[in-house]
């Protein structure tokens, strides 16, 4: 793994994963469940800085958003042990053109919005063609949760040959003992850094 800190910021995405009003805002279908956690919910403004930082220097901004598909009568296609885990999960509820699809205000806008209906943002995504068409060739990575969409995003990049970035403090999980130690588990497949330290590397004053 390359050193972060000779990457070419023009060349580098920030990624960030299911930071979308359906997960965070207290409106959305995990709000109205009362399943939320505070270290989820204090992501956006911590990513927003780098968003707007690698923005002003050439850099491009994906946010890859869980969507669930509507059937022709409305209902959601659900994958049975999600349907189980999340039973409130309903009709409108993480479709597409969507308030609860939608990236969260804060870190709005973003160049490049990816639907996604599974963990990793890779997985029968247009994430990998956008990032070759403008030409993209690192990531720095945040977003929920951290054992699920981040990790699953993190090892399928690193599969491509993608180097990426961890952002410690920029994913989070509902319990910080598996953030912990997803943290751990991922050391030998991403750089990790904290979001004040990426972006200090962004702006370069690292």
């Amino acid at each position: 793994m390359s050193n972060p800190a000779t990457w070419d910021i023009s060349r580098t995405g920030l990624l960030t994963i299911d930071l979308q009003n359906d997960f965070i805002h207290p409106k959305g279908a995990y709000g109205r469940a009362g399943q939320t956690a505070e270290s989820i919910a204090a992501l956006p403004d911590r990513i927003a800085p780098m968003a707007r930082a690698l923005q002003a220097r050439g850099g491009r901004y994906f946010s890859a958003q869980f969507t669930l598909v509507p059937d022709k009568d409305g209902e959601p296609l659900i994958a049975p042990h999600l349907k189980e885990l999340r039973p409130f999960l309903g009709k409108g509820d993480f479709a597409p053109g969507s308030f609860g699809h939608t990236l969260v205000d804060t870190l709005q806008p973003a160049d490049f919005v990816i639907e996604k209906v599974a963990y990793s943002a890779f997985y029968q995504t247009r994430l990998e063609y956008l990032m070759r068409a403008v030409g993209i060739y690192h990531l720095i990575v945040g977003g929920i949760v951290t054992n699920g969409g981040v990790a699953s995003t993190l090892r399928d990049a690193h599969l491509r040959n993608i180097e990426t970035v961890m952002l410690t403090d920029g994913c989070a999980a509902f319990k910080p003992e598996v953030h912990e130690a997803t943290l751990l588990s991922l050391g030998t497949v991403t750089q990790q850094m904290s979001c004040a330290e990426a972006l200090a590397l962004i702006e370069g004053t690292s």
